[in-house]
């Protein structure tokens, strides 16, 4: 029988009333020296639903978890796992078929 952790169980709700395909979500939960780490895998389609506007819908969610795992004695993280060659650029790089595309 699997262990149910309250963390895990409310991202995981949370997420899946949000997403287009609540059948791909899948949380993974580590815990270290650092507190709990909760790993969120989603669709590729709904990453824009889960991230949000300016990250606005991420960041709420890392609220409403901190206040989970605070009620827990917990410190609990989020990671939103993003696969290698996702469609948008990473902080800091540049998409330089944009920057040609401007060039006359």
């Amino acid at each position: 029988m699997a262990e149910k952790f309250a963390d895990k169980e409310f991202v995981e709700f949370i997420v899946k009333s949000i997403v287009g395909n609540p059948d791909d979500v899948k949380v993974e939960r580590t815990v270290d020296e650092m507190g709990v780490l909760l790993t969120l895998h989603v669709n590729q389609a709904d990453m824009g639903y889960v991230i949000g506007k300016q990250g606005n819908t991420a960041r709420s969610i890392r609220t409403l978890l901190k206040i989970v795992g605070a009620k827990n004695n917990a410190r609990v993280n989020l990671k939103i796992f993003e696969p290698e060659g996702s469609g948008r650029p990473r902080r800091g790089e540049v998409d330089t078929d944009v920057v040609d595309d401007l060039k006359i």
